[in-house]
């Protein structure tokens, strides 16, 4: 992983976490309010960066599969931010997109949306601290 993919994943696991658990920071901080609305009035872009990002570090994570028996802790973080990425972009880009779907793969993507929308919070808890924890990886631990 390159330096600016580390730092391109290190925020947008922090920008889709805080989304993600836009509800209970406010809740916290209601000072946090501001910046994070100004932050939801892309979510939606956010999202689809997020979910496309996190399609190609899955192919990435499955193309390097050999690396769980190497380094497993760097596999595993690896493929769960993929995960998060996913989650989360399609949360919050499937607005953007659903205009573009037939009825039908509205319908599906609205259930499958629906199941995930109870995630959210806690989603956006484990992207926050994927965030920290890659940090931890790069600097701290190799």
């Amino acid at each position: 992983m390159t330096t600016w993919e580390f730092w391109l994943n290190v925020l947008l696991l922090l920008t889709l976490g805080i989304l993600g658990a836009s509800s209970v920071i406010v809740k916290k901080k209601p000072d946090a309010k501001d910046l994070i609305d100004k932050l939801a009035k892309f979510s939606g872009y956010i999202g689809i960066v997020g979910a496309l990002w996190g399609i190609w570090d899955l192919i990435g994570a499955l193309r390097w599969i050999r690396l769980i028996s190497l380094v497993p802790l760097i596999w595993i973080t690896w493929l769960a931010t993929a995960l998060v990425f996913i989650s989360l972009g399609f949360i919050f880009g499937y607005g953007m997109v659903a205009s573009y779907m037939s009825a039908e793969a509205k319908a599906k993507a609205e259930q499958l949306r629906q199941k995930l929308v109870a995630y959210q919070i806690p989603l956006g808890y484990v992207s926050l601290a994927l965030a920290v924890w890659w940090i931890i990886l790069q600097y701290v631990i190799y």
